[in-house]
């Protein structure tokens, strides 16, 4: 076995054989140079984890050339035969550097934990997927996950203090990730492992006034397809926006005149039937158009393919549309539509247990042991109920409000 000083004078003195060939430093024990039969030399280094017993391994530093040189690929011997020296194999030390690099990358983890974990046990999952995308990875990027530090995801929770409901859902996301990197092996322990919480969502109360309500109708009047009928449809039927914006025409009975929720889509997990006023009727037959009633397919949607989405900026369309018309309106969310129709049907004399029906609400008359044994689903009640609802919004429909102008 040749040994000699390895520089760049030997190792171009070095001539291709019909076999490797390898030339090892008289200097540093283990380290050396390998050249192919083709010609090609790279820096290796040969080691033993253990005594003398212990099978021989050997690392490949990397190619001679730019950047590595001689000196260069010496000191890398050095610094690998440290690692040996305390006990590090410097190939699994690679191994896991590239595996941190690759399979352990935030944004590459996030796809990881949406299809192997939130899409089998979230029912909400493409909630949690969302604010992972849209919140955490932009700020944690392709940051190895045993590297993420609490105050790397502090900024995350920075800049949404002013979103406590996106915060908290943020977190509980985040976190479960953590815990299931930390059960898989992949993490010892979770950077969000004793942080508090973000501040629970103060409790809302917003209502909207008949007034605001017949501001909001004409205001959706000025939008486009398919947001004008979604948000009728929101007001019309009381349901969750995520549920409305999923609708399927294949939940629809139309000589029935009912949607049918699946407890797949709905937030408690039980189906849903809700009765379609003739309101309703008429504004899913005017989506439908030349369809002539579809039996498949996304009824609000702009690709074909995904429910519809981008909230936001019809939503600051109907804001700047109320304003001109309402002095001083408070602000609202989309979800106040939800608590409107609620406090709408109880001034219409709706019972309650009907307008926990209408809502899909377990709480009240519906949970508990009452829920166990209160089997009956309220149908009829419902029908009335909803068909009630939508006169009573076409009627404050066309009462356009007075604008104050000393206000």
């Amino acid at each position: 076995m040749p040994t000699g000083r390895i520089t760049k004078r030997s190792i171009d003195a070095l001539t291709a054989g019909s076999k490797e060939l390898f030339l090892w430093d008289d200097d540093l024990k283990g380290f050396g140079i390998r050249i192919t039969p083709s010609g090609y030399r790279s820096y290796v280094l040969q080691y033993r984890m253990g005594g003398r017993e212990s099978p021989s391994k050997r690392y490949t530093i990397g190619r001679h050339g730019s950047p590595w040189t001689p000196d260069l690929a010496r000191k890398e011997a050095e610094r690998l035969l440290y690692l040996v020296h305390v006990g590090k194999d410097p190939v699994e030390v690679d191994r896991d550097r590239r595996r941190e690099a690759v399979d352990l990358a935030f944004d590459a983890y996030v796809e990881k934990f949406i299809e192997l974990y939130l899409q089998r046990r979230w029912k909400q999952w493409r909630l949690g997927a969302g604010v992972l995308r849209r919140e955490a990875v932009p700020a944690l990027k392709s940051k190895p996950l045993p590297r993420i530090k609490r105050s790397d995801c502090a900024p995350i929770f920075d800049r949404l203090h002013a979103k406590p409901a996106v915060a908290r859902i943020t977190f509980a996301t985040l976190r479960k990730l953590f815990r299931w990197a930390v059960s898989r092996g992949d993490l010892d322990r979770s950077p969000l492992e004793g942080a508090d919480a973000p501040p629970a969502v103060p409790s809302r109360d917003r209502v909207l006034s008949d007034a605001e309500l017949s501001s909001l109708w004409r205001g959706i009047e000025t939008l486009q397809e398919p947001f004008n009928a979604f948000y009728k449809l929101l007001i019309l039927t009381g349901q969750r926006r995520e549920e409305v914006a999923g609708m399927q025409w294949a939940e629809l009975n139309w000589p029935d005149r009912i949607w049918t929720l699946p407890g797949t889509r709905t937030k408690n997990g039980k189906p849903q039937l809700v009765p379609l006023s003739d309101s309703a009727v008429e504004i899913l037959d005017r989506v439908a158009a030349a369809n002539h009633r579809p039996s498949s397919g996304l009824v609000f949607s702009t690709t074909g393919k995904t429910p519809v989405s981008g909230f936001a900026k019809p939503k600051r369309r109907l804001d700047e549309f109320m304003a001109r018309e309402m002095v001083n309106i408070a602000p609202w969310r989309v979800h106040d539509i939800r608590r409107t129709v609620a406090t709408g049907l109880q001034r219409l004399g709706v019972r309650f247990e009907v307008t926990e029906a209408v809502l899909n609400h377990v709480s009240g008359a519906r949970g508990g042991i009452a829920g166990v044994y209160q089997r009956y689903d309220w149908a009829a009640e419902k029908r009335s109920a909803l068909e009630s609802w939508a006169q009573h919004v076409i009627q404050v429909s066309r009462e356009k409000p007075q604008v104050d102008h000393d206000a």
